[in-house]
Protein backbone atom coordinates (compact mmCIF):
# COMPACT_ATOMS: atom_id res chain seq x y z
CA UNK A 1 0.00 0.00 0.00
CA UNK A 2 2.66 2.68 1.14
CA UNK A 3 5.65 2.31 -1.04
CA UNK A 4 8.82 4.56 -0.10
CA UNK A 5 9.60 7.32 -2.64
CA UNK A 6 13.18 8.00 -0.79
CA UNK A 7 14.42 7.27 2.82
CA UNK A 8 11.81 10.23 4.01
CA UNK A 9 8.55 9.94 1.73
CA UNK A 10 5.91 8.05 1.07
CA UNK A 11 3.29 7.39 -1.34
CA UNK A 12 0.28 5.85 -1.33
CA UNK A 13 -2.80 5.06 -3.23
CA UNK A 14 -5.53 6.60 -0.82
CA UNK A 15 -8.36 4.44 -2.92
CA UNK A 16 -6.57 1.18 -3.14
CA UNK A 17 -5.66 1.73 0.89
CA UNK A 18 -9.40 2.03 1.65
CA UNK A 19 -8.25 5.30 2.91
CA UNK A 20 -5.41 6.53 5.15
CA UNK A 21 -4.92 8.47 8.70
CA UNK A 22 -1.77 10.36 8.66
CA UNK A 23 -0.05 12.90 10.97
CA UNK A 24 -1.80 16.63 10.73
CA UNK A 25 0.60 18.72 8.38
CA UNK A 26 2.23 15.54 7.32
CA UNK A 27 0.92 15.41 3.65
CA UNK A 28 3.19 17.08 0.87
CA UNK A 29 0.90 16.87 -2.03
CA UNK A 30 -1.25 14.64 -3.84
CA UNK A 31 -2.85 14.01 -7.23
CA UNK A 32 -6.85 12.80 -8.43
CA UNK A 33 -9.75 13.56 -6.23
CA UNK A 34 -9.14 13.04 -2.14
CA UNK A 35 -10.19 15.08 0.58
CA UNK A 36 -8.92 15.13 4.09
CA UNK A 37 -10.88 15.60 7.26
CA UNK A 38 -9.93 15.34 10.97
CA UNK A 39 -10.13 12.30 12.55
CA UNK A 40 -10.18 11.05 16.42
CA UNK A 41 -8.26 8.20 17.43
CA UNK A 42 -10.23 5.32 19.26
CA UNK A 43 -9.70 5.19 23.38
CA UNK A 44 -10.05 8.68 23.84
CA UNK A 45 -12.94 8.53 26.42
CA UNK A 46 -11.82 9.12 30.34
CA UNK A 47 -15.03 6.57 31.55
CA UNK A 48 -17.74 7.71 33.63
CA UNK A 49 -16.06 7.39 37.25
CA UNK A 50 -16.68 9.41 40.31
CA UNK A 51 -14.75 10.11 43.02
CA UNK A 52 -11.79 9.76 43.36
CA UNK A 53 -10.80 7.29 40.96
CA UNK A 54 -12.88 9.53 38.93
CA UNK A 55 -10.60 11.77 39.28
CA UNK A 56 -7.12 10.04 38.71
CA UNK A 57 -9.27 8.55 35.52
CA UNK A 58 -10.03 12.06 34.24
CA UNK A 59 -6.56 12.84 35.13
CA UNK A 60 -5.01 9.92 32.87
CA UNK A 61 -7.55 10.64 30.19
CA UNK A 62 -5.94 14.72 29.89
CA UNK A 63 -2.55 12.72 29.78
CA UNK A 64 -3.91 10.35 27.42
CA UNK A 65 -5.28 13.46 25.17
CA UNK A 66 -0.86 15.21 25.22
CA UNK A 67 -0.05 11.86 23.78
CA UNK A 68 -2.43 11.91 20.90
CA UNK A 69 -1.02 13.27 17.74
CA UNK A 70 -3.77 15.12 15.43
CA UNK A 71 -4.38 13.15 12.69
CA UNK A 72 -6.11 13.20 9.36
CA UNK A 73 -8.18 11.01 7.07
CA UNK A 74 -7.78 10.93 3.33
CA UNK A 75 -10.30 9.51 1.39
CA UNK A 76 -11.21 9.57 -2.15
CA UNK A 77 -10.00 8.25 -5.42
CA UNK A 78 -6.03 9.37 -5.51
CA UNK A 79 -1.96 9.61 -5.15
CA UNK A 80 -1.25 11.17 -1.90
CA UNK A 81 2.83 11.84 -0.90
CA UNK A 82 3.68 11.77 2.94
CA UNK A 83 6.32 13.11 5.62
CA UNK A 84 7.66 15.05 8.66
CA UNK A 85 10.01 17.49 9.24
CA UNK A 86 12.70 15.42 6.94
CA UNK A 87 12.66 12.56 9.17
CA UNK A 88 13.44 8.71 8.43
CA UNK A 89 10.40 6.30 7.13
CA UNK A 90 10.16 2.74 7.46
CA UNK A 91 7.10 0.82 6.26
CA UNK A 92 5.73 -1.97 8.30
CA UNK A 93 3.31 -4.21 6.14
CA UNK A 94 0.83 -5.69 9.26
CA UNK A 95 -0.09 -9.38 9.30
CA UNK A 96 -3.78 -10.68 10.87
CA UNK A 97 -2.98 -11.86 14.46
CA UNK A 98 -0.15 -9.29 14.70
CA UNK A 99 -0.13 -6.21 17.01
CA UNK A 100 2.22 -2.69 16.52
CA UNK A 101 2.52 -0.69 19.14
CA UNK A 102 4.15 2.95 18.47
CA UNK A 103 4.50 6.05 20.58
CA UNK A 104 1.61 8.99 18.33
CA UNK A 105 5.06 10.72 17.93
CA UNK A 106 6.65 8.10 15.80
CA UNK A 107 3.90 7.15 13.91
CA UNK A 108 3.70 9.12 10.43
CA UNK A 109 0.33 7.44 8.56
CA UNK A 110 -1.34 4.10 8.58
CA UNK A 111 -4.19 2.30 6.46
CA UNK A 112 -7.75 3.36 8.23
CA UNK A 113 -8.53 -0.19 8.05
CA UNK A 114 -6.30 -1.24 11.03
CA UNK A 115 -7.93 -1.03 14.24
CA UNK A 116 -6.26 1.78 16.30
CA UNK A 117 -6.88 2.37 19.68
CA UNK A 118 -4.49 4.27 22.62
CA UNK A 119 -3.89 1.99 25.58
CA UNK A 120 -2.09 2.76 28.69
CA UNK A 121 2.00 1.94 28.39
CA UNK A 122 1.30 -0.51 31.57
CA UNK A 123 -0.45 -3.04 29.84
CA UNK A 124 1.79 -3.46 27.21
CA UNK A 125 4.26 -5.00 29.57
CA UNK A 126 4.66 -8.41 31.46
CA UNK A 127 5.63 -8.97 34.47
CA UNK A 128 7.66 -6.41 37.22
CA UNK A 129 4.33 -6.00 38.92
CA UNK A 130 3.40 -3.30 36.26
CA UNK A 131 -0.78 -4.05 36.23
CA UNK A 132 -3.43 -2.10 34.90
CA UNK A 133 -6.18 -0.03 36.05
CA UNK A 134 -5.39 3.30 37.11
CA UNK A 135 -2.49 2.41 39.90
CA UNK A 136 -0.98 0.84 36.21
CA UNK A 137 -1.57 3.84 34.80
CA UNK A 138 0.04 6.10 37.55
CA UNK A 139 3.27 3.81 36.80
CA UNK A 140 3.32 3.93 33.70
CA UNK A 141 3.17 7.42 34.10
CA UNK A 142 6.48 7.88 36.41
CA UNK A 143 7.82 5.58 33.96
CA UNK A 144 7.25 7.92 30.93
CA UNK A 145 8.58 10.99 32.91
CA UNK A 146 11.42 9.23 33.60
CA UNK A 147 12.06 7.71 30.12
CA UNK A 148 10.55 10.68 27.82
CA UNK A 149 8.50 8.53 26.30
CA UNK A 150 4.83 8.86 26.92
CA UNK A 151 2.41 7.29 29.57
CA UNK A 152 0.14 5.77 26.69
CA UNK A 153 1.30 4.27 23.07
CA UNK A 154 -0.88 3.29 20.23
CA UNK A 155 -1.66 -0.27 19.51
CA UNK A 156 -2.63 -1.26 15.75
CA UNK A 157 -3.79 -4.75 14.76
CA UNK A 158 -5.34 -5.95 11.72
CA UNK A 159 -4.48 -6.22 8.08
CA UNK A 160 -2.65 -3.34 6.04
CA UNK A 161 0.19 -0.46 6.85
CA UNK A 162 1.77 1.54 8.41
CA UNK A 163 4.65 4.18 8.26
CA UNK A 164 7.30 4.56 11.61
CA UNK A 165 9.31 8.26 11.74
CA UNK A 166 12.80 7.83 13.23
CA UNK A 167 15.45 10.17 13.64
CA UNK A 168 18.77 9.13 12.15
CA UNK A 169 17.94 5.64 10.84
CA UNK A 170 16.45 2.71 11.33
CA UNK A 171 17.25 -1.02 13.37
CA UNK A 172 15.28 -4.00 12.80
CA UNK A 173 15.92 -6.13 16.05
CA UNK A 174 14.48 -9.41 15.70
CA UNK A 175 12.94 -10.85 19.38
CA UNK A 176 13.04 -14.40 20.15
CA UNK A 177 16.38 -15.54 20.97
CA UNK A 178 17.26 -16.93 24.39
CA UNK A 179 18.35 -13.57 25.70
CA UNK A 180 15.54 -9.95 25.96
CA UNK A 181 16.58 -7.16 23.66
CA UNK A 182 17.46 -4.53 25.86
CA UNK A 183 17.13 -1.07 24.49
CA UNK A 184 17.20 2.89 25.40
CA UNK A 185 13.80 3.75 25.90
CA UNK A 186 14.25 7.15 24.26
CA UNK A 187 15.72 5.47 20.80
CA UNK A 188 12.82 2.86 20.98
CA UNK A 189 10.53 3.20 17.90
CA UNK A 190 7.80 0.39 17.90
CA UNK A 191 7.53 -3.09 18.93
CA UNK A 192 5.65 -5.46 15.97
CA UNK A 193 4.49 -8.84 16.85
CA UNK A 194 3.93 -10.94 20.10
CA UNK A 195 6.51 -8.53 21.84
CA UNK A 196 6.19 -7.94 25.96
CA UNK A 197 8.24 -5.27 27.06
CA UNK A 198 8.99 -3.98 30.69
CA UNK A 199 10.59 -1.19 31.99
CA UNK A 200 13.61 -2.14 34.19
CA UNK A 201 15.84 0.51 36.60
CA UNK A 202 19.95 -0.22 35.99
CA UNK A 203 20.61 2.13 38.72
CA UNK A 204 23.31 1.46 41.08
CA UNK A 205 25.41 3.72 43.76
CA UNK A 206 27.98 4.70 40.77
CA UNK A 207 24.37 6.53 39.43
CA UNK A 208 23.85 8.23 42.77
CA UNK A 209 27.00 9.75 43.22
CA UNK A 210 27.50 10.76 39.58
CA UNK A 211 29.88 8.29 38.12
CA UNK A 212 27.42 5.16 36.68
CA UNK A 213 27.14 5.19 32.96
CA UNK A 214 24.13 7.22 32.21
CA UNK A 215 22.16 4.32 31.11
CA UNK A 216 19.48 3.78 34.38
CA UNK A 217 16.07 2.94 32.81
CA UNK A 218 16.08 -0.26 30.17
CA UNK A 219 13.78 -1.61 28.23
CA UNK A 220 13.35 -5.44 28.27
CA UNK A 221 12.08 -6.68 24.80
CA UNK A 222 10.82 -10.99 25.00
CA UNK A 223 8.43 -12.97 22.94
CA UNK A 224 8.18 -13.11 19.12
CA UNK A 225 8.67 -10.42 16.71
CA UNK A 226 10.90 -6.74 15.97
CA UNK A 227 11.55 -3.90 17.71
CA UNK A 228 12.03 -0.71 15.55
CA UNK A 229 15.05 1.29 16.97
CA UNK A 230 16.29 4.30 15.77
CA UNK A 231 20.15 5.24 15.79
CA UNK A 232 19.50 8.37 17.86
CA UNK A 233 18.14 9.09 21.45
CA UNK A 234 16.40 12.59 20.31
CA UNK A 235 12.75 12.86 21.21
CA UNK A 236 10.36 13.05 18.02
Amino acid sequence: MFEKVNGKVVKVNVGMAGGVVARKGAMLFYTGDVSFAPHQVAGMGGGGMGGMGGGMMRMAGRMMAGEHESTMLAQGNGEVHYGLAGLEVHVVQMQPGAVLRVEASRLLANSAQLQSSVVSVASSSSGGGGGGGIMGALRGAASGALTGQGMFTTQLSGQGSAVLLAHGGFLELQVGGPNPIVVDPQAFVAAYGNVQTELKTAMSWRDAVGRGAGEAMQLHCVGQGIVYVQASEEKL
